[in-house]
């Protein structure tokens, strides 16, 4: 989870779906809430530990710590070094996971299908946006934080893509880099409450309206595929914070055709070999997630 999250275009929560702790990180985030005072007085904190399922988290959010620590360095390397096979990569992953988000679903009807493609629509419109640039500011870097987190627990929509947006991707993944403890700590605090709040209704819409849940999570995952379309033209480029020339605007062109348009290799093989291996992948977490039921 912590290396997709690090990924602008590529949700920490696809991997929780697909390993099937979704719902169970889910339900031990909900369960954070001040009705643990009265556990604390009743059964203290070996009570609260075990109602807010604490090994559980304590497991899954050292690991997304322990790899946005390791993998910011490599993972921001390889986006420069390699950006086309990184991407086909996670295209692949994105795919399959989104297929296996569709078997979810008990019920196919109208309703389903609505959710589906209203999932795809925000998705794309996510995708199509222009970045802005903010200042980050304590103020900013705490609802950008709460903001960006919603999006990482849901599948299809990235929380570094959501910074990207804001023009705050480069502040914070440097802040992870450089371990600037201010920045970090601010941009934590806002993740918290965001994490905090935006569960219990994630987690309600499941419970009561599951098929409609899952059909909408489907559409923002498969909606995204365009953004991590391996093979893009840079048609517009902007200057950012760190005074890099970055893309701003870009198109979507076939493999084919790439390497004519930018004068860069289209990794052809490669990248088709990566998106099967992120297939294998998948499939081999998935086995797993459900051996874990």
């Amino acid at each position: 989870m912590g290396a997709a999250d690090v990924v602008p275009g590529v949700s920490g929560g696809t991997i929780a779906f697909i390993t099937g702790i979704y719902d169970r990180l889910l339900n031990a985030l909900k369960s954070i809430n001040p009705s643990l005072l009265k556990v604390v007085s009743n059964e203290g904190i070996g009570g609260v530990w075990q109602r807010i399922d604490g090994a559980f988290l304590l497991c899954v959010f050292g690991g997304v710590l322990a790899s946005i620590l390791s993998f910011a360095h490599a993972i921001t390397w390889c986006m420069a070094a390699y950006p086309v096979m990184l991407w086909a990569f996670f295209f692949g992953l994105i795919l399959i996971s989104g297929l296996h988000m569709i078997r979810q679903v008990h019920q196919w009807h109208a309703g389903t299908i609505a959710m589906l493609l209203v999932g795809m629509v925000i998705a794309c419109a996510v995708g199509v946006l222009s970045p802005t640039s903010l200042e980050p500011e304590p103020l900013t870097l705490f609802f950008a934080g709460a903001i960006a987190i919603c999006a990482m627990i849901l599948p299809g929509i990235s929380g570094s893509f959501i910074l990207l947006m804001m023009g705050l991707y480069s502040p914070v993944i440097d802040a992870v880099k450089n371990l600037d403890l201010t920045v970090l700590a601010i941009f934590g605090v806002g993740c918290i409450g965001g994490l905090l709040s935006f569960s219990h209704m994630l987690s309600w819409l499941l419970k009561k309206h599951r098929d409609l849940a899952v059909s909408l999570l489907t559409g923002l995952m498969l909606g995204a595929l365009g953004k991590v379309w391996p093979w893009k033209e840079t048609l517009e480029s902007r200057v950012n914070s760190a005074g890099e020339q970055v893309p701003l605007i870009q198109a979507n062109v076939s493999p084919f055709n790439y390497e004519i348009i930018t004068g860069q290799p289209a990794y052809l093989v490669e990248s088709v070999g990566l998106m099967i291996f992120a297939i294998v992948l998948v499939g081999v977490i998935e086995g797993l997630g459900s051996k874990n039921h």
